[in-house]
């Protein structure tokens, strides 16, 4: 999916999330920000995304986001439940009522036997309650596993507002 795609889905995003008078969150590990460049290169878009946390370590993710450590511990960085933490961090620590968290190995280092590179974790989460987590697996080089995470975030917030159930993976 080309930059072009991608703005395009996160302007479908912006009006939905409009629509509906809710305001966006985003947590990032392996995508660096770069949903948040997507979502900010809309213009108007303050209108509807709060705010952006680029939590590329586990502290940040501690720090940041409120992740536990005994979580951490047990389940590691790139794992669903590790992503629920972060959406919710996103909540807690932000004016949005809705939030999208990704973390995974986007390489071309880190992977390992059970979380091979190309392991993603994401999750979304309505201020109500409302979640979904998620854990795909992409291949390419480390830009094309980074944009489809955007893609699925993007994608993932979509599917959360209209009420889509989650793909298993």
């Amino acid at each position: 999916m080309d930059d072009l795609m991608l703005k395009d889905l996160a302007g479908q995003v912006g009006v939905a999330l409009a629509g509906q008078g809710l305001m966006l969150a985003s947590a990032e590990s392996c995508t660096g920000g770069w949903l948040g460049q997507i979502i900010t290169s809309i213009a108007g878009s303050s209108a509807w995304y709060e705010r952006g946390f680029i939590t590329y370590t586990d502290i940040s993710k501690r720090e940041m986001l409120g992740v536990s450590g005994k979580t951490l511990e047990q389940n590691g960085a790139i794992s669903r439940e590790i992503a629920y933490e972060m959406a919710e961090g996103a909540i807690t620590h932000s004016h949005a009522q809705v939030a999208v968290s990704v973390t995974g190995i986007a390489g071309p280092d880190g992977g390992t036997a059970e979380k091979p590179v190309g392991t993603v974790c994401f999750a979304w989460l309505m201020k109500d309650g409302l979640a979904r987590t998620e854990m795909r697996y992409f291949s390419g080089s480390r830009e094309s596993i980074r944009r489809e995470a955007v893609a699925v975030a993007l994608q993932g917030v979509m599917d959360l507002l209209q009420g889509i159930p989650p793909m298993t993976a």
